[in-house]
Parts: structure tokens; sequence; C-alpha cells
């Protein structure tokens, strides 16, 4: 008995021991080391990335992480069961938005001006669900009057949403610029709204590994010159 114990032993050091236990994840393991080349090649082993994840790695950038926030999302209490929708989708894995719902994340206890006018200016992009309400709501107006103080072009941070209102009715402030019309279809309307935060968002980090060169060579480049140039700061 103990010379098959140690026949055992034996047998599983030099398993152990043996090259072709060694064998590459990427191969079979009926390969021997006879047929495999000298060198592996690592490409060989690699797998495509999803698209998903891809398109993620597009949106990394520390020009995206410079603000707090994606989106500001402004509305009125009247369409807070569709913003929750809204946020909801936008916040999904893979591209996880960080966006602000100010029912969620706001202070308690904190002013409103303050709280909403640091809201507009810690966000990449702001969402303005534009309803009969809406222009009503003071609080709303004044939301849409700073972010277009932070951005004054049509550059892609704001991004209007023509919720129950006429095209005749829109605000002469955002006349100059694309809106979404969701009035009929909420899904392919929120998939929109998507489309066009990671566009900015993309075309931010793009900009950036443009800067990129430049910042290895002078050390007192900031990355966040590279969010500068998209975004001209305002004081509320």
């Amino acid at each position: 008995m103990a010379r098959f114990f140690r026949r055992l032993i034996d047998f599983k050091k030099n398993r152990n021991s043996s090259p072709n236990s060694r064998l590459n994840p990427c191969s079979s393991p009926q390969t021997s080391d006879r047929t495999k080349s000298p060198r592996e090649d690592p490409r060989s082993c690699s797998t495509s990335l999803p698209t998903s994840l891809l398109s993620s790695q597009k949106l990394d950038s520390s020009a995206r992480w410079s603000k707090e926030y994606d989106v500001c999302v402004c509305h009125t209490e009247d369409d807070i069961m569709y913003v929750q929708d809204l946020v909801s989708f936008l916040e999904l894995h893979p591209h996880s938005l960080r966006c602000f719902l100010q029912l969620r994340d706001t202070t308690p206890g904190g002013a409103v001006c303050s709280e909403l006018c640091q809201a507009v200016r810690e966000s990449h992009c702001w969402v303005l669900v534009i309803t009969p309400s809406f222009l009503k709501d003071p609080w709303c107006r004044y939301q849409m009057q700073q972010a277009l103080s932070e951005s004054p072009m049509a550059n892609g941070r704001i991004i209007p949403v023509r919720k129950q209102l006429e095209r005749k009715d829109y605000p002469l402030e955002l006349r100059f610029m694309f809106g979404i019309d969701v009035r009929e279809d909420k899904e392919n309307g929120f998939q929109k709204i998507k489309s066009a935060i990671m566009r900015y968002l993309e075309e931010l980090s793009s900009t950036e590994r443009d800067f990129r060169p430049g910042a290895q060579e002078d050390p007192e480049f900031n990355m966040d010159t590279a969010s500068g140039t998209l975004n001209s700061s305002g004081n509320c």
C-alpha cells in the first residue's frame, strides 16, 4: 500500500513538472510541444470585445470624471414619473451614465438656488424636459438659463426634449438648436436622449486623447484643459 501511494505521489510530481501540463489556455489539450511554435503569439488568445464594452471605453476619460454628473435632468413635478423612467434607463449597465435627479440627489435643507445651480455646473449635459408646466415653472426656467450661460453654443450639451408641447410654443432661447420630440414614442425617445449624451461624452474623450501627446511634453499640462475646450465656465 505504501508503494502505491509513493507511485501516486511521483506520478503527480512528474505530471506537474511536465511541459505539457502548462499548455496555453487557448490551445487544445491534445496539442504537443512539438506542434507548437517556440513563441506563442499573444494575439492568438485574444477575443473580440463586446461592442458595449468598446463603447464604454470611448467614454472613459479624466475630462469626463472631472464633473460629478454626466447629465442633469431638468423637469417639473408633473413629469416626475417620466423622468424617473428616463433616469433608470440612462443608468443601466454597461454605460451607467451618472444622472442628477432633483428628487433623489439634492441635499435636504439646501437652498434651492444653490442646489440647482450646482447641479448644472457639475454636469456635462442637460436634458430639458419641456412641457407647458416647464415653461410656467420659475425654477425650470432658472435651470435652463443657467445651462445656457454655461454653454451658450449649440454643441450638444443642452438636449431639449419636447413633451406635450407644440413647436410654436418652444422657448425662444432654444429655437436655434434641434430637440427630441417624445410625444408619441417614449421608449425610442429614451434611446435618442441616451445617444445624444453619449455622443457628447465620446467627443469629450476624443478631444482629451488629441491633447494627450502635448500633456506628455508639458508637465504642467492639466487634463481639465481638454474639458475646457468644450465647456465654458460661468458663475451663478
